[in-house]
C-alpha cells in the first residue's frame, strides 16, 4: 500500500484532501501542528494527527497542503528525512516555479491544481450546484505537472491528484511553467482582477440609482449568455450594438500592452509577491 504523509492535514485545504483520501487505497498519515487543526481532524474525520517523523517513516509520498509562503520552509525542514525516490506533491505552481523546493534530484516533484467546477456544467443535484470550489460534490477538471522524476511516476501522481480533487472529469497534463501562466497569470491577475472591476461597475450602477438586486441579476444573467457565446459553449453572434460597445469599451478599460502580464518576468514577479 502506498503511504502518504499529508502535511497541513487539519487546515482548510488539508482537511478537504484528507476527506477524499479517506477510504482510498492509500495509507495516509496526517500531520498537523495547530490545536485547532488537530481538533478538526478528530471531529470531522475521526483521525489522530501524528508527528512529522512518524508520518515520514516509510512514506512513499509527501503532500504539502500548506500555504504557498510556508512550502519552501516545510520542504527544506523535512528534506533530509526523505528517502530517495519519494514523491513530493505540491498543490500550486508558485513555490516550485520560484525555486523554493530543495535541490534533491533523487526526489520526484509533482505539482497539481484544480480547475474548480466550470460555470457551464450538467450538475442537477443542489449540493453539487452549490459546491463552487469543488472536491466535494461538484465535478471539476484538474491540471498536473511532473516537475522532475521518472516519467513512470506521472501515473501515480495523477492517481493521487484525481483522488484528492474528486470527482474529476478531465485531467490535463501541463508543465510547471504553463501552470504558472494559468495561475497566477490567467486565473488571478486577469480573471480575478476583471471580476473585481465588474463588481465595482455593478456597485457604480447601484450608486447611480439602480436597485442592487436588479443590477446583480442583470449582470450575472448577461455574464452567463455573453460567456456562453464568447467561450463557444453555444453557437451565437453578438448584435451590432454589442459589438460597437465592445469596440469602444475595451480600449477604455484595458491598456494596449495588457498582455504583458503573461511575459516570463511578469509571471516571476507575481509569484515572488505571492511566495
Amino acid at each position: 500500500m502506498t503511504a502518504i504523509a499529508l502535511f497541513g492535514a487539519g487546515g482548510k485545504m488539508g482537511c478537504r484532501l484528507a476527506k477524499n483520501l479517506k477510504g482510498s487505497r492509500f495509507d495516509v498519515r496526517h500531520v498537523e501542528v495547530s490545536d485547532a487543526g488537530k481538533a478538526r481532524l478528530a471531529n470531522e474525520l475521526g483521525v489522530t494527527a501524528v508527528d512529522a517523523d512518524a508520518a515520514l517513516d516509510g512514506a512513499d509520498v509527501v503532500i504539502l497542503a500548506v500555504p504557498d509562503t510556508a512550502i519552501g520552509k516545510v520542504a527544506h525542514s523535512i528534506s533530509d528525512k526523505l528517502k530517495p525516490g519519494v514523491m513530493v506533491v505540491v498543490l500550486d505552481a508558485a513555490a516550485p516555479f520560484a525555486g523554493h523546493l530543495p535541490e534533491r534530484t533523487d526526489l520526484t516533484y509533482f505539482v497539481t491544481h484544480p480547475c474548480h467546477p466550470p460555470i457551464f456544467n450538467d450538475e442537477t443535484d443542489m449540493a453539487a450546484k452549490k459546491d463552487h470550489f469543488g472536491g466535494v460534490h461538484a465535478k471539476q477538471h484538474i491540471v498536473s505537472a511532473l516537475m522532475q522524476g521518472p516519467e513512470s511516476e506521472y501515473a501515480l501522481g495523477e492517481e493521487i491528484a484525481k483522488t484528492i480533487w474528486a470527482p474529476v472529469m478531465r485531467s490535463h497534463r501541463v508543465t510547471v511553467e504553463q501552470m504558472a501562466l494559468l495561475e497566477p497569470g490567467l486565473s488571478e491577475t486577469v480573471c480575478a482582477s476583471l471580476l473585481v472591476v465588474m463588481k465595482e461597475a455593478m456597485d457604480e450602477c447601484v450608486r447611480r440609482g439602480v436597485p442592487k438586486e436588479a443590477a446583480r441579476d442583470f449582470l450575472l444573467g448577461h455574464m452567463n449568455v455573453l460567456g456562453a457565446v464568447i467561450f463557444e459553449e453555444t453557437p451565437g453572434v453578438f448584435s451590432d450594438a454589442c459589438n460597437k460597445a465592445i469596440e469602444f469599451g475595451k480600449p477604455v478599460l484595458m491598456k494596449d500592452d495588457w498582455l504583458r502580464v503573461f511575459e516570463p518576468e511578469e509571471i516571476a514577479a507575481s509569484i515572488q509577491r505571492i511566495t
